[in-house]
């Protein structure tokens, strides 16, 4: 047996394939082509709004965790602003 007794795939494929796809053949790929990008659309489409929505809770959780301090931060410098000592000159 020499080397290129052995079938190769490529040689397989090319063999059996048919010369030219039938319309049906035709109109099956085309089907499963386009309910495969609709599928992938709505797939993408869905995973982008639950990444707004996680990034959107995270801006939401930040906000709650520092507003009370920037809140006790400004109103003491106001405090502090208001207490200096006035030169009536």
């Amino acid at each position: 047996m020499y080397p290129r007794d052995i079938p190769i795939l490529t040689d397989a494929v090319k063999e059996s394939e048919p010369p030219s796809l039938s319309l049906e053949a035709k109109a099956v790929h085309a089907a499963i082509l386009t309910e495969t990008l609709e599928l992938a659309d709505s797939l993408l489409h869905q995973a982008v709004k639950d990444i707004e929505a996680t990034l959107f809770e995270r801006v939401l959780d930040r906000l709650r965790a520092q507003l009370p301090e920037l809140v006790d931060r400004i109103l003491r410098e106001h405090a502090a602003a208001q207490e200096v000592p006035k030169d009536h000159g």
